[in-house]
């Protein structure tokens, strides 16, 4: 009964004593401006999906690929700051165009698909993101030359499979990388929190790190769920 009666201290929860407050005030930057690449990520793809607007993949790749490049190119400078906002939010129009073919694919399917693959996406980038926040300082930064081991093995399985042509060998793609790109997000947050500790305050392009390990985990869950969705259906006939 004493534990029932305790009062939880949520505010406590939310406070992190191993990280400055200056660079706290900087993940609020770099998450309000994943919260705006999200909106506009959603826009993006309702106007491929719904609008039929640039169909074609290699386009909005094309798009995609343009507007990283001119944000790199961009110094991080407070007069520079409007317009690099402005060119996150065409990376993400152009990503979230990116999404079409796999948004059709799931719309065809079965179109719960989408809303279980967001959820499920967000959830794990929520559980992933506060454990790197809450772990100490630095302890998941060991895993950066695995991940990108990790990805450049995965990156070389899908240019075979595309000779073999073997859906156990895409599956397993699929799966792994699902697993990797979520180590990337515990990666990524702590090592946005040690660039910030060390002086770097770019949160624009700490922003488009995080938000190309959502849109990823989320493309892989609506591959994952479509290919199940489709093996039930199998099995039914």
């Amino acid at each position: 009964m004493d534990f029932l009666d305790r009062n939880i201290n949520f505010n406590a929860l939310l406070k992190f004593s191993h990280i400055s407050s200056s660079t706290q005030q900087h993940l609020k930057r770099v998450y309000s401006s994943f919260a705006i690449c999200m909106l506009v990520a959603a826009a993006g793809a309702y106007v491929n999906v719904v609008l039929k607007f640039l169909q074609g993949s290699f386009l909005s790749f094309a798009g995609s690929l343009g507007m990283m490049i001119w944000l790199m190119s961009t110094p991080h400078t407070y007069e520079s700051e409007k317009k690099r906002l402005g060119i996150l939010a065409g990376f993400a129009f152009f990503s979230g165009i990116g999404l079409g073919p796999a948004l059709n694919l799931c719309i065809a399917i079965n179109p719960s698909i989408i809303p279980t693959a967001f959820l499920g996406t967000a959830m794990i980038f929520i559980c992933f993101s506060l454990s790197a926040l809450y772990a100490q300082r630095r302890s998941f930064l060991f895993l950066g030359g695995i991940l990108m081991s990790a990805l450049s093995l995965l990156l070389l399985s899908s240019l075979v499979n595309l000779l073999v042509g073997s859906v156990l060998l895409f599956k397993m793609h699929m799966y792994i990388g699902l697993l990797v790109m979520c180590g990337f997000v515990l990666f990524d947050t702590q090592l946005i929190i040690e660039k910030a500790e060390q002086g770097d305050k770019d949160y624009v392009w700490h922003c488009v790190d995080l938000f190309l390990d959502f849109i990823t985990i989320f493309r892989k869950l609506m591959v994952i769920l479509a290919m199940n969705e489709k093996e039930k259906r199998k099995e039914r006939k």
